[in-house]
């Protein structure tokens, strides 16, 4: 709706009483000044309220220039700042209150089988127009399985609501949480393929302001141009009793080498070293326990005992480590330790209960430097 202006004069001042009596003769009257362009802006982004401040800032500006220029529109300016005042008063309220988190649940709900980004779930596979999981991404095409794909979805979380930590903060939180999700989905690590690694979509500074809260976790290839067959998933519903047992006991072990000191050298920091190896002798200990307690098929039964004797073996040994008086000790039960975990009865056990049985190429578990034989220098990490 459009607002006419004030009406103009209609011709010169009455005469007669009602005319003004001032000293100076009565001059035509003057032509009206112009309204000011900011001020009705001001007005209209106030009424729409969707970028109050904007409103407000230029609410403010056009009542500085109408004082200083003698411009019409001050009631414009006034309202508009009235108005996005309120707006930005509402916004506060909606974001202190949740309401964004509500908007943002509404939207992905909506997004969800539209073959968004948003869409993805637990156990499904997508390709993305691309190929790449680098970079920001909205649209992917859900394919099945066991079809060639780009990316497996193995879990996802949500982030706690707060100020937005900064892509730093979320892909250190992102990076420590998916890895250590990855074993509920995938149990068996040593059938995952070598050029698999785990990869995840994070809310974007512009999507947390909206409500955006939930980090998926997913696999996915390390060669840019290389795509995955098949499904990675490995968990209790596809597992036999005795495996699922087996690979909850090494589970155990797996985390505990997982927080391996950042530190390269034990010399670095050998305070943190004998932590770890204390942490190493308790998941051993719990490995142990669950494998005792489980009555094994009769195939399986001697070489998974033997596997448990080199269990004892290597819980002393890192015992002993956790104990070290200097770096040289370290390393020297440490190598025992290791070498007992990288044994043969590992292989032999998981032939014997049907599983992958070919253990990974890690570039750093290999246990090539952290042998009997090492007097320093690196200790790797170790999937068993």
């Amino acid at each position: 709706m459009s607002i006419p202006p004030p009406p103009g004069p209609q011709g010169p001042y009455p005469q007669g009483p009602y005319a003004p009596q001032w000293g100076h003769p009565l001059a035509p009257y003057p032509r009206q000044a112009p309204v000011n362009g900011l001020a009705i802006a001001a007005f209209v982004l106030g009424v729409l309220c969707f970028v109050p401040a904007v409103g407000l800032v230029l609410g403010l500006i056009a009542l500085a220039r109408i004082r200083k220029r003698g411009e019409r529109g001050k009631g414009f300016a006034v309202a508009g700042c009235v108005l996005s005042s309120v707006g930005l008063a509402l916004w506060a309220l909606t974001l202190s209150t949740g309401a964004a988190a509500d908007f943002w649940d509404g939207f992905r709900d909506a997004a969800r089988g539209e073959g968004t980004a948003y869409s993805l779930e637990k156990g499904q596979c997508f390709t993305t127009p691309d190929g790449s999981l680098q970079g920001v991404t909205y649209d992917v095409d859900e394919v099945p399985c066991e079809r060639r794909h780009d990316g497996e979805v193995f879990a996802s979380f949500e982030l706690p609501r707060g100020s937005y930590p900064g892509d730093e903060g979320i892909t250190r939180v992102a990076d420590d949480r998916c890895y250590a999700l990855q074993d509920a989905y995938a149990m068996d690590r040593w059938a995952l393929p070598a050029d698999v690694d785990v990869y995840y979509l994070t809310p974007t500074s512009a999507s947390w302001r909206a409500g955006d809260r939930e980090v998926t976790c997913l696999f996915g290839n390390t060669d840019e141009r290389g795509t995955l067959t098949g499904s990675l998933r490995n968990d209790g519903a596809r597992l036999d009793p005795d495996q699922h047992t087996y690979l909850l006991a090494e589970g155990h072990l797996n985390r505990a080498m997982d927080e391996v000191p950042e530190a390269g050298a034990v010399e670095d920091d050998l305070a943190g070293y004998r932590i770890w190896a204390g942490r190493v002798t308790q998941a051993l200990g719990e490995e142990i326990a669950t494998l005792d307690g489980h009555g094994w098929p009769a195939g399986a039964e001697r070489p998974v005992a033997e596997l448990t004797d080199d269990l004892e073996a290597a819980r002393a040994q890192w015992g002993l480590a956790a104990k070290a008086a200097d770096a040289d000790a370290y390393y020297e039960h440490y190598g025992k330790g290791y070498d007992l975990l990288v044994a043969d009865t590992t292989v032999t056990a998981r032939k014997a209960l049907g599983l992958a049985d070919t253990r990974p190429d890690y570039e750093d578990g290999d246990g090539g430097d952290g042998g009997a034989d090492a007097g320093g220098g690196e200790v790797p990490g170790l999937e068993v």
